[in-house]
Protein backbone atom coordinates (compact mmCIF):
# COMPACT_ATOMS: atom_id res chain seq x y z
CA UNK A 1 0.00 0.00 0.00
CA UNK A 2 0.98 3.67 -0.23
CA UNK A 3 1.99 5.91 2.69
CA UNK A 4 2.99 9.03 3.72
CA UNK A 5 6.26 8.16 5.53
CA UNK A 6 7.88 10.07 8.36
CA UNK A 7 11.76 8.33 7.12
CA UNK A 8 15.11 10.35 7.82
CA UNK A 9 13.52 13.52 9.85
CA UNK A 10 11.38 13.88 5.89
CA UNK A 11 8.10 13.50 4.89
CA UNK A 12 8.06 10.79 1.33
CA UNK A 13 5.39 8.92 0.20
CA UNK A 14 6.33 5.07 0.13
CA UNK A 15 4.93 1.50 -0.95
CA UNK A 16 4.38 -0.23 2.37
CA UNK A 17 3.89 -3.92 3.43
CA UNK A 18 -0.22 -4.55 3.22
CA UNK A 19 -1.50 -3.96 7.22
CA UNK A 20 -2.86 -7.72 8.22
CA UNK A 21 -5.28 -7.35 11.28
CA UNK A 22 -4.73 -9.90 14.03
CA UNK A 23 -7.49 -10.83 16.86
CA UNK A 24 -9.97 -8.27 18.36
CA UNK A 25 -8.59 -5.90 15.58
CA UNK A 26 -10.09 -4.68 11.86
CA UNK A 27 -8.68 -4.03 8.54
CA UNK A 28 -10.13 -0.63 7.38
CA UNK A 29 -9.30 1.93 4.09
CA UNK A 30 -8.69 5.25 5.08
CA UNK A 31 -11.18 7.82 4.17
CA UNK A 32 -9.54 11.01 5.36
CA UNK A 33 -7.23 12.17 8.15
CA UNK A 34 -6.45 15.40 9.75
CA UNK A 35 -2.79 16.74 10.06
CA UNK A 36 -2.54 17.21 14.22
CA UNK A 37 -0.44 19.79 15.18
CA UNK A 38 1.24 17.03 17.24
CA UNK A 39 2.59 15.68 14.08
CA UNK A 40 4.33 18.75 12.97
CA UNK A 41 5.97 18.86 16.09
CA UNK A 42 6.63 15.59 16.85
CA UNK A 43 8.60 15.64 12.67
CA UNK A 44 9.97 18.94 13.57
CA UNK A 45 11.41 17.45 17.57
CA UNK A 46 11.81 13.84 16.98
CA UNK A 47 14.52 12.76 18.51
CA UNK A 48 13.60 14.71 21.62
CA UNK A 49 10.26 13.27 21.93
CA UNK A 50 11.81 9.35 21.53
CA UNK A 51 14.26 10.82 24.54
CA UNK A 52 11.12 12.02 26.56
CA UNK A 53 9.30 9.20 26.12
CA UNK A 54 12.22 6.63 27.26
CA UNK A 55 11.42 8.98 30.77
CA UNK A 56 7.83 8.19 30.78
CA UNK A 57 6.35 5.09 31.90
CA UNK A 58 4.65 2.88 30.13
CA UNK A 59 5.38 4.16 26.75
CA UNK A 60 6.99 3.04 23.79
CA UNK A 61 9.52 5.30 22.07
CA UNK A 62 9.73 5.46 18.42
CA UNK A 63 12.46 3.96 16.34
CA UNK A 64 13.81 6.41 14.06
CA UNK A 65 15.84 4.34 11.97
CA UNK A 66 12.42 2.57 11.16
CA UNK A 67 9.12 4.29 9.19
CA UNK A 68 6.75 6.27 10.83
CA UNK A 69 3.47 6.35 9.59
CA UNK A 70 1.44 9.23 11.63
CA UNK A 71 -1.95 10.24 11.60
CA UNK A 72 -4.89 9.94 14.42
CA UNK A 73 -7.67 11.70 13.57
CA UNK A 74 -9.29 9.94 11.01
CA UNK A 75 -12.59 8.22 9.19
CA UNK A 76 -12.44 4.96 7.87
CA UNK A 77 -14.33 2.22 5.82
CA UNK A 78 -14.79 -0.96 7.11
CA UNK A 79 -12.82 -4.13 4.83
CA UNK A 80 -12.08 -7.25 7.44
CA UNK A 81 -11.07 -8.32 10.66
CA UNK A 82 -8.97 -10.54 11.85
CA UNK A 83 -9.14 -14.47 13.09
CA UNK A 84 -12.04 -14.60 16.26
CA UNK A 85 -13.30 -11.16 16.04
CA UNK A 86 -16.35 -9.96 16.32
CA UNK A 87 -17.86 -8.55 13.20
CA UNK A 88 -19.89 -5.73 14.40
CA UNK A 89 -19.62 -3.89 11.36
CA UNK A 90 -20.53 -5.15 7.94
CA UNK A 91 -17.75 -4.43 4.97
CA UNK A 92 -18.28 -0.79 3.81
CA UNK A 93 -19.45 0.59 6.90
CA UNK A 94 -17.91 4.21 7.90
CA UNK A 95 -16.35 4.53 11.16
CA UNK A 96 -14.45 6.39 13.59
CA UNK A 97 -12.43 5.04 16.16
CA UNK A 98 -10.02 6.12 19.71
CA UNK A 99 -6.61 5.73 17.93
CA UNK A 100 -5.12 3.28 20.49
CA UNK A 101 -4.04 -0.21 20.10
CA UNK A 102 -4.81 -2.91 22.75
CA UNK A 103 -2.07 -4.54 23.74
CA UNK A 104 -0.97 -7.38 26.27
CA UNK A 105 1.97 -4.95 27.60
CA UNK A 106 0.20 -1.74 27.05
CA UNK A 107 -1.77 0.78 24.93
CA UNK A 108 -0.29 1.46 21.58
CA UNK A 109 -0.91 5.31 19.77
CA UNK A 110 -1.88 4.61 16.03
CA UNK A 111 0.31 7.51 14.25
CA UNK A 112 2.59 7.36 17.02
CA UNK A 113 3.88 3.28 16.53
CA UNK A 114 6.52 1.93 14.55
CA UNK A 115 3.97 -1.16 14.60
CA UNK A 116 0.48 0.96 13.80
CA UNK A 117 0.76 2.29 10.92
CA UNK A 118 -2.01 5.71 11.43
CA UNK A 119 -4.09 7.46 8.93
CA UNK A 120 -1.64 8.94 5.89
CA UNK A 121 -1.55 4.98 4.65
CA UNK A 122 -4.33 4.23 2.70
CA UNK A 123 -4.92 1.08 4.91
CA UNK A 124 -4.47 0.23 8.42
CA UNK A 125 -5.41 -1.91 11.34
CA UNK A 126 -7.43 -0.74 14.52
CA UNK A 127 -9.03 -1.95 17.41
CA UNK A 128 -12.43 -3.54 16.64
CA UNK A 129 -13.95 -2.82 20.14
CA UNK A 130 -13.21 0.94 19.95
CA UNK A 131 -14.86 1.60 16.23
CA UNK A 132 -17.80 3.92 15.96
CA UNK A 133 -20.10 4.09 13.18
CA UNK A 134 -20.29 7.22 11.77
CA UNK A 135 -24.30 8.58 12.20
CA UNK A 136 -26.57 10.13 10.32
CA UNK A 137 -25.12 10.47 6.96
CA UNK A 138 -22.24 12.46 8.78
CA UNK A 139 -19.47 13.43 5.75
CA UNK A 140 -16.32 11.42 6.62
CA UNK A 141 -14.15 14.56 6.21
CA UNK A 142 -16.47 16.12 9.09
CA UNK A 143 -16.52 12.85 10.89
CA UNK A 144 -12.66 12.91 11.00
CA UNK A 145 -12.94 15.90 13.03
CA UNK A 146 -13.99 13.90 16.04
CA UNK A 147 -10.85 13.67 17.25
CA UNK A 148 -9.60 16.86 18.01
CA UNK A 149 -12.88 18.12 18.99
CA UNK A 150 -12.54 15.57 21.47
CA UNK A 151 -9.08 16.68 22.97
CA UNK A 152 -11.18 20.64 23.39
CA UNK A 153 -14.24 19.23 24.86
CA UNK A 154 -12.27 16.82 27.41
CA UNK A 155 -9.91 19.60 28.46
CA UNK A 156 -13.19 21.71 29.41
CA UNK A 157 -14.69 18.79 31.31
CA UNK A 158 -11.17 17.92 33.03
CA UNK A 159 -11.60 21.80 34.32
CA UNK A 160 -14.56 21.11 36.27
CA UNK A 161 -15.86 24.05 36.39
CA UNK A 162 -18.69 25.33 37.95
CA UNK A 163 -20.57 27.66 35.29
CA UNK A 164 -19.66 30.68 37.34
CA UNK A 165 -16.52 31.57 35.72
CA UNK A 166 -15.18 33.91 33.40
CA UNK A 167 -13.32 31.52 30.83
CA UNK A 168 -10.33 32.87 28.62
CA UNK A 169 -8.94 30.84 25.79
CA UNK A 170 -5.23 31.78 24.98
CA UNK A 171 -4.87 30.16 21.22
CA UNK A 172 -7.72 29.87 18.25
CA UNK A 173 -6.36 26.98 16.18
CA UNK A 174 -7.64 23.92 16.03
CA UNK A 175 -7.56 22.68 19.98
CA UNK A 176 -8.50 26.42 21.36
CA UNK A 177 -11.49 26.48 18.98
CA UNK A 178 -12.63 22.76 20.71
CA UNK A 179 -12.63 24.34 23.96
CA UNK A 180 -14.34 27.19 22.46
CA UNK A 181 -17.16 24.99 21.41
CA UNK A 182 -16.95 23.11 24.99
CA UNK A 183 -17.38 25.64 26.82
CA UNK A 184 -20.38 27.19 24.69
CA UNK A 185 -22.33 23.41 24.79
CA UNK A 186 -21.92 23.91 28.49
CA UNK A 187 -23.10 27.80 28.77
CA UNK A 188 -19.94 28.88 30.37
CA UNK A 189 -20.06 32.90 29.15
CA UNK A 190 -18.90 35.01 28.46
CA UNK A 191 -16.17 33.34 26.51
CA UNK A 192 -13.02 35.61 25.56
CA UNK A 193 -10.66 33.81 23.27
CA UNK A 194 -6.92 35.96 21.67
CA UNK A 195 -5.46 35.01 18.70
CA UNK A 196 -2.41 37.18 16.76
CA UNK A 197 -4.46 35.39 14.11
CA UNK A 198 -7.36 38.01 12.18
CA UNK A 199 -8.36 34.42 10.21
CA UNK A 200 -8.43 32.68 13.96
CA UNK A 201 -10.34 35.25 15.61
CA UNK A 202 -12.68 35.24 12.57
CA UNK A 203 -13.23 31.62 13.36
CA UNK A 204 -13.02 31.51 17.60
CA UNK A 205 -16.24 34.18 16.82
CA UNK A 206 -18.25 31.66 14.46
CA UNK A 207 -17.22 28.65 17.26
CA UNK A 208 -19.47 31.00 19.82
CA UNK A 209 -16.66 33.19 21.69
CA UNK A 210 -18.37 36.38 22.69
CA UNK A 211 -15.27 38.36 22.47
CA UNK A 212 -12.30 37.87 20.59
CA UNK A 213 -9.13 39.59 21.03
CA UNK A 214 -5.54 40.76 19.18
CA UNK A 215 -3.07 40.29 22.30
CA UNK A 216 -0.62 42.63 20.12
CA UNK A 217 -3.18 45.62 20.85
CA UNK A 218 -4.77 44.27 23.97
CA UNK A 219 -4.28 42.40 27.19
CA UNK A 220 -7.06 39.60 26.71
CA UNK A 221 -6.56 39.45 30.32
CA UNK A 222 -8.60 43.16 31.22
CA UNK A 223 -11.47 41.31 29.34
CA UNK A 224 -11.61 38.96 31.92
CA UNK A 225 -15.14 39.54 34.16
CA UNK A 226 -14.27 40.94 37.55
CA UNK A 227 -16.49 39.51 39.69
CA UNK A 228 -16.11 35.93 38.80
CA UNK A 229 -12.83 33.73 39.02
CA UNK A 230 -11.09 33.06 35.84
CA UNK A 231 -10.30 30.10 33.62
CA UNK A 232 -7.68 29.98 31.59
CA UNK A 233 -7.21 27.95 28.70
CA UNK A 234 -3.37 27.85 27.36
CA UNK A 235 -4.19 26.26 23.92
CA UNK A 236 -0.78 26.85 22.13
CA UNK A 237 1.75 24.48 23.19
CA UNK A 238 5.16 27.01 23.20
CA UNK A 239 7.79 27.69 25.43
CA UNK A 240 6.80 30.67 27.81
CA UNK A 241 2.98 30.76 27.29
CA UNK A 242 2.53 29.28 30.79
CA UNK A 243 4.59 32.00 32.26
CA UNK A 244 2.84 34.81 30.51
CA UNK A 245 -0.31 33.32 31.94
CA UNK A 246 0.92 33.11 35.10
CA UNK A 247 2.19 36.74 34.86
CA UNK A 248 -1.30 37.98 33.36
CA UNK A 249 -3.96 35.81 35.19
CA UNK A 250 -5.85 37.27 38.08
CA UNK A 251 -5.62 36.07 41.47
CA UNK A 252 -7.60 32.86 42.33
CA UNK A 253 -7.63 32.00 37.97
CA UNK A 254 -7.70 28.34 37.39
CA UNK A 255 -5.04 27.69 34.29
CA UNK A 256 -5.85 24.29 32.32
CA UNK A 257 -3.28 23.69 30.04
CA UNK A 258 -3.90 21.92 26.92
CA UNK A 259 -1.59 22.85 24.89
CA UNK A 260 1.16 20.37 24.15
CA UNK A 261 4.90 21.75 24.35
CA UNK A 262 7.24 19.59 23.25
CA UNK A 263 9.89 21.49 24.04
CA UNK A 264 11.71 22.02 27.51
CA UNK A 265 9.82 25.11 29.24
CA UNK A 266 10.64 27.47 32.24
CA UNK A 267 8.57 29.16 34.83
CA UNK A 268 8.44 31.47 38.20
CA UNK A 269 6.79 29.95 40.46
CA UNK A 270 6.41 32.57 42.70
CA UNK A 271 4.06 34.26 40.16
CA UNK A 272 1.43 31.42 40.87
CA UNK A 273 1.95 31.20 44.44
CA UNK A 274 1.43 35.11 45.48
CA UNK A 275 -1.80 34.87 43.69
CA UNK A 276 -2.75 31.33 44.32
CA UNK A 277 -3.23 30.02 40.67
CA UNK A 278 -4.30 26.47 40.22
CA UNK A 279 -2.58 24.70 37.26
CA UNK A 280 -4.43 22.04 35.52
CA UNK A 281 -2.58 20.01 32.46
CA UNK A 282 -5.01 17.45 30.31
CA UNK A 283 -4.52 15.64 27.19
CA UNK A 284 -6.54 13.42 25.26
CA UNK A 285 -10.63 12.17 26.20
CA UNK A 286 -12.47 9.73 27.70
CA UNK A 287 -13.91 7.16 25.28
CA UNK A 288 -17.82 9.22 26.22
CA UNK A 289 -16.17 12.51 25.29
CA UNK A 290 -15.27 10.73 22.19
CA UNK A 291 -18.25 9.25 21.52
CA UNK A 292 -20.46 12.19 22.46
CA UNK A 293 -17.89 14.41 19.86
CA UNK A 294 -18.80 12.47 16.58
CA UNK A 295 -22.52 12.69 17.80
CA UNK A 296 -22.14 16.60 17.99
CA UNK A 297 -21.25 16.94 14.66
CA UNK A 298 -23.72 14.58 13.08
CA UNK A 299 -26.54 16.62 15.01
CA UNK A 300 -25.07 19.88 13.16
CA UNK A 301 -23.97 21.34 16.71
CA UNK A 302 -20.50 22.40 15.84
CA UNK A 303 -19.75 23.89 12.21
CA UNK A 304 -17.75 21.56 11.07
CA UNK A 305 -17.35 23.42 7.29
CA UNK A 306 -15.93 26.22 8.69
CA UNK A 307 -12.99 24.05 10.33
CA UNK A 308 -11.71 22.28 7.05
CA UNK A 309 -9.39 24.03 5.08
CA UNK A 310 -7.96 22.02 2.59
CA UNK A 311 -7.44 18.50 1.18
CA UNK A 312 -4.53 16.49 0.41
CA UNK A 313 -3.28 13.67 -1.32
CA UNK A 314 -0.37 11.48 -0.15
CA UNK A 315 2.23 13.55 -2.08
CA UNK A 316 0.88 16.85 -0.86
CA UNK A 317 1.40 16.17 2.92
CA UNK A 318 5.08 17.46 3.02
CA UNK A 319 3.68 20.48 1.71
CA UNK A 320 0.83 20.51 3.89
CA UNK A 321 3.21 20.34 6.55
CA UNK A 322 4.62 23.68 5.53
CA UNK A 323 1.63 25.15 4.54
CA UNK A 324 0.03 24.98 8.15
CA UNK A 325 2.89 26.88 9.58
CA UNK A 326 1.14 29.96 8.26
CA UNK A 327 -2.44 30.14 10.37
CA UNK A 328 -4.27 33.04 7.85
CA UNK A 329 -4.56 29.60 5.00
CA UNK A 330 -5.42 26.72 7.09
CA UNK A 331 -6.66 25.57 10.19
CA UNK A 332 -7.33 22.12 9.41
CA UNK A 333 -6.25 19.61 6.14
CA UNK A 334 -6.95 16.59 5.68
CA UNK A 335 -5.35 13.51 3.93
CA UNK A 336 -7.02 11.82 1.60
CA UNK A 337 -4.69 8.78 1.10
CA UNK A 338 -6.71 7.36 -1.78
CA UNK A 339 -6.12 10.75 -4.06
CA UNK A 340 -4.23 10.54 -7.02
Amino acid sequence: MRAAVFRGGEMVVAALPEPVPGPGQVLVKTLCCGICGSDLHYARHAPHMVEMSRRIPGRKPLDLARDVVFGHEFCCEVLDYGPGTERRFKPGTRVCSMPIMLQPDGPRTVGYSNDFPGGYAERMVLAAPLLLEVPNGLPSDYAALTEPLAVGVHAVEKAALKGDEAPLVVGCGPVGLAVIVGLRLKGIRPIVAADFSPKRRELAAKMGADIVIDPAKESPYARLAAEKRAAIFECVGVPGLIQQILEGAPRDARVIVAGVCMEPDRIEPLFAIVKELSLQFVIGYTPQEFAHCLDLLAEGKVDAEALVTAKVGLGGVKGAFEELANPERHTKILVEPWRN
